[in-house]
C-alpha cells in the first residue's frame, strides 16, 4: 500500500483551472466544528445542556498542497481562515507573496486556527483551491484521489462545499431567516400576554424597545407556555442580556412586571430548498393529504444545519433518528449535502472510544445510512471518503462482540431499541441487535467491493464470512418453529444459590422489533416472512408499538407484504389522531388512549414530550416508496422501478425527487401515468411490466 517516496500525483493538475475556486478544509472538520455549535445550543429552563457523548474538535493546523505546471508567472490571491505561511517547493516565502513563477512547482500553505477549522481560498488565472487539493494534519501521508497512499502519514483530498466566494468563508455559514408575527394575542393579566404564532415554529424571538426585566416562557402548547414553573424553555431578559437564543414554540408567554416592550415578532429560521426539486403527494382522502403536509412541515422544521431529532428539547443529532430523516428526505427535498454533513458529524474522529451517541443500535444505523445514501445517490466518492472511518468503527464493534461473534451490550453502552410501555429486557444478547449487526457486516461487504479498486485494504471477504456466520447463528439461536417467530434475547439467568453460577437462557418474549427487522433486512426467508406476519405483525396479543420511530419500520413491513389498505387505515388512525388533537407538527410519541395534557408529558415531566420530532414524519417515506411506488434499483436511479398502489384510495398522484430530476406518478382504478426525467425505469402493476423512457410520458390501462 505505501510507496517509499513522498510524491504528489500530477493528476492533481485538474485543480489548476478545471473547477471554480472554493474554500477548502480538512474533510469532516467543518461538520465537526459546526456540529459542536449545533449540539450545544440545547437549553433546559435557561441552563445550557451539552450532549453526553464525546465531542471531537477540528485539527488546528492543516497543510494544503497541490502540484502546478505553469507556462508563465501567475499572480494568485490567498485568503485563509487563520494564520498561514506559504511555501513553493518547500521554501517559505515572505508574507503576502502572491506570485508563482512559471514551471513545475509544489505549493504548500499551512493554516493554523484554534477557533474555527483552518480553511483556504486561492484564486488565480489557472490556480484555484478545490476538492482536487490535498490536506494533512501533519501526519505525513498523502492519499491521492484514487485512494493510493504516498509517504508516511495521511494526506487526503480536501473537503469543500458551496463556499465559492472569498468573502463567505465556512465559519460564516448560517441558515436563512424570515420575519413572522403572531397570529393572535391574549391578555392574561395586566403585565402578562400570551402570543400564538398559529403553529409550531423555530427561530429567534424579538422584542422591540425592550426595557427593564422581562420573563419569557415558551410552549409547544398553550398549557406549557402558561406554566412558568414547568415549561421546558424560557428566557429571563434584563438590560445588557444577549438576544434570546433560538427556540421552538407555538405559544409565547411574556411577563413584564418590571419592564416593558413595544412589539413582538420572530425571525423564523429555516434550511432553504428548491420547490421544483421536491416531493409531493395528493390523493382522494383529505385527511391523508393533511397528514402528508404536516409530515413535510415536520421534516422541514427538523432539517437544519444537520438533521435534528426534536426541535424543542433535545436539539441534537441522533443516528437512529437521522437514518429515518435521510430516507424521508430522499422522498421530500433530496438534500444530499445535509445527509453527508450529518453522517460526518455523527462519526467524528478516531480513535473510537464509544458507540455513536453511546447507543449500540445507533452505531449499526450509521453504517446502514451510508448504504442507503449510496443507493439513492450513486455517490461512490462519499463511500470512499468514509471508508477508513467505517473500518475503524467496525474494528471497535467487533472488539466488543462475544466469543460467539454476537453483539452484547457492555456496561458503558446504551441499548435503546425503542421507548416501550411494556416490560422488555434490554441486556444480554438481543436478537434485534444481532440483526442490525448482520446488516452492518453486509454493508461493509458491499462498500468494500465498491472501493477495493482504489483501496488496497478493502477486503470484503472477511466481512462476508462474518455476516454469513452471524446469519446462521441468529436463526439457530432465536428462531422458534413453535412460535413461528424470533425470540427476544439470550440473557443470564440468576443463580439459585450462592454457589451456583448463572447460565444463559433464551428469553422467550416475542416482540415486533426483531421480527419486523428480520423481514426488512432480509434475514427471514419467504416461509418465515409469511409466518412472522401472522404470528407477530398481525397478532393483537403482541405488544403494540407506540412511537412513530418504530411505527416507521412497522408500516414499511406491512407495505412490503402488500397491506397498503391496512396502512392507510393505520396512518389515518395514528397520525390523523395527532391532527385531531390539534397537532401542527408530528410528535415524538402518541398513545391514542391518552387525553388532553397527558399527550404533553414524557420522561416524568409534564411537557417533556417533543411535539415536533423528525421520526414523526414517516408518512412521507411510506407514501413515496409504497404508494407512488418509486425506488432506485441501481444506485442513483440509474435504473428504478415504479410499483404504485392505491392503498384503498380512489386516486393518488405525486412526485419523487431523484439526483438530477423528478419522477411523477398518478393512478386511479383505470390508469397509471408516469413521467420521469432521467434513468431507465420499469412500471410494474400486477402482471404488467412496461419500460419507462426518460422525458416521455407513459400511460397504461388497468
Amino acid at each position: 500500500m505505501m510507496s517509499t517516496k513522498h510524491t504528489m500525483p500530477l493528476a492533481n493538475r485538474r485543480g489548476e483551472g478545471g473547477e471554480a475556486p472554493t474554500w477548502i478544509w480538512y474533510p469532516g472538520d467543518f461538520e465537526i466544528w459546526l456540529g459542536n455549535i449545533f449540539n450545544n445550543r440545547r437549553t433546559e429552563r435557561g441552563a445550557m445542556f451539552p450532549p453526553f457523548w464525546k465531542q471531537d474538535s477540528h485539527y488546528v493546523t492543516v497543510e494544503f498542497t497541490t502540484n502546478v505546471e505553469l507556462e508563465e508567472d501567475e499572480i494568485i490571491s490567498i485568503k485563509a481562515e487563520g494564520q498561514y505561511n506559504f511555501a513553493i517547493d518547500g521554501q517559505l516565502k515572505p508574507p503576502y507573496t502572491n506570485c508563482v513563477p512559471k514551471g513545475s512547482h509544489k505549493l504548500s500553505i499551512k493554516v493554523w486556527n484554534q477557533a474555527t477549522p483552518p480553511a483556504l481560498f486561492i484564486s488565480g488565472k489557472t490556480i484555484h483551491t478545490n476538492s482536487t487539493w490535498f490536506v494533512t494534519y501533519e501526519d505525513k501521508i498523502w492519499i491521492d484521489e484514487n485512494g493510493v497512499a504516498h509517504g508516511s502519514g495521511i494526506y487526503v483530498s480536501a473537503g469543500s462545499w458551496n463556499f465559492n466566494s472569498p468573502d463567505t468563508p465556512p465559519s460564516q455559514y448560517r441558515l436563512e431567516r424570515r420575519e413572522l408575527r403572531p397570529v393572535s394575542k391574549e391578555q392574561i393579566a395586566t403585565a402578562h400576554t400570551l402570543y400564538d404564532f398559529g403553529r409550531e415554529v423555530f427561530g429567534y424571538l424579538k422584542l422591540s424597545n425592550q426595557e427593564g426585566h422581562i420573563d419569557v416562557y415558551y410552549g409547544e402548547s398553550r398549557e406549557e407556555a402558561l406554566d412558568s414553573e414547568h415549561c421546558e424553555t424560557l428566557d429571563h431578559l434584563c438590560p445588557g442580556h444577549r438576544e434570546p437564543g433560538s427556540k421552538a414554540f407555538r405559544y409565547v408567554s411574556v411577563r413584564c412586571d418590571n419592564g416593558s416592550y413595544d412589539d413582538i415578532l420572530m425571525d423564523y429560521e429555516f434550511a432553504p430548498f428548491n420547490p421544483a426539486h421536491s416531493g409531493a403527494f395528493r390523493c382522494s382522502d383529505d385527511e391523508l393529504n393533511r397528514i402528508w403536509d404536516v409530515a413535510a412541515y415536520t421534516m422541514d422544521l427538523t432539517t437544519r444545519e444537520f438533521f435534528m431529532d426534536g426541535i424543542k428539547r433535545d436539539r441534537w443529532t441522533w443516528s437512529g433518528d437521522a437514518i429515518q430523516s435521510y430516507l424521508m428526505n430522499y422522498y421530500l427535498r433530496f438534500d444530499k449535502e445535509c445527509v453527508k454533513r450529518t453522517i460526518r458529524q455523527l462519526r467524528g474522529k478516531d480513535p473510537v472510544t464509544a458507540h455513536i451517541n453511546t447507543i449500540m443500535d445507533y452505531t449499526f444505523y450509521w453504517f446502514k445510512s451510508i448504504l442507503d445514501y449510496y443507493e439513492y445517490t450513486g455517490d461512490v466518492a462519499f463511500v470512499r471518503e468514509m471508508w477508513p472511518r467505517m473500518v475503524t468503527l467496525m474494528d471497535y464493534v467487533l472488539s466488543r462482540t462475544s466469543s460467539t461473534g454476537m453483539a452484547e451490550g457492555q456496561p458503558d453502552d446504551w441499548i435503546f431499541v425503542d421507548w416501550v410501555d411494556f416490560p422488555m429486557h434490554k441486556r444480554g444478547t438481543l436478537c434485534f441487535e444481532q440483526i442490525l449487526l448482520m446488516k452492518t457486516l453486509e454493508t461493509m461487504t458491499l462498500c468494500a467491493n465498491l472501493v477495493n479498486d482504489t483501496t488496497p485494504n478493502a477486503d470484503a471477504s472477511c466481512y462476508r464470512v462474518k455476516a454469513d456466520e452471524l446469519r446462521n447463528k441468529i436463526n439457530q439461536t432465536f428462531w422458534s418453529d413453535e412460535q413461528k417467530a424470533y425470540y427476544h434475547a439470550i440473557e443470564m439467568e440468576e443463580p439459585h444459590t450462592d454457589h451456583q453460577a448463572g447460565e444463559q437462557v433464551v428469553n422467550k418474549q416475542i416482540t415486533k422489533f426483531p421480527n419486523m427487522f428480520a423481514i426488512l433486512y432480509g434475514l427471514a426467508d419467504e416461509e418465515q416472512r409469511r409466518e412472522i406476519m401472522q404470528s407477530v405483525m398481525l397478532n393483537p396479543d403482541i405488544p403494540a408499538i407506540t412511537t412513530p420511530y418504530m411505527r416507521f419500520y412497522e408500516l414499511e413491513t406491512l407495505c412490503m407484504d402488500g397491506r397498503q389498505e391496512q396502512v392507510t387505515d393505520e396512518m389515518k388512525a395514528y397520525w390523523g389522531g395527532m391532527l385531531r388533537e390539534g397537532a401542527t407538527s408530528f410528535w415524538e410519541k402518541y398513545i391514542p388512549s391518552e387525553t388532553r395534557t397527558q399527550h404533553l408529558a414524557m420522561y416524568g415531566r409534564p411537557y417533556g414530550k417533543s411535539l415536533c420530532h423528525a421520526w414523526g414524519a414517516s408518512p412521507i417515506y411510506i407514501l413515496g416508496k409504497y404508494y407512488l411506488g418509486v425506488r432506485p434499483t441501481k444506485p442513483g436511479y440509474e435504473e428504478y422501478e415504479v410499483r404504485p398502489n392505491l392503498g384503498g384510495l380512489e386516486w393518488i398522484k405525486g412526485s419523487v425527487p431523484t439526483p438530477h430530476g423528478m419522477i411523477s406518478v398518478s393512478m386511479d382504478p383505470h390508469h397509471v401515468t408516469v413521467r420521469a426525467t432521467e434513468g431507465t425505469g420499469w412500471l410494474i402493476v400486477g402482471d404488467q411490466r412496461v419500460r419507462i423512457e426518460p422525458d416521455n410520458e407513459l400511460t397504461i390501462s388497468l
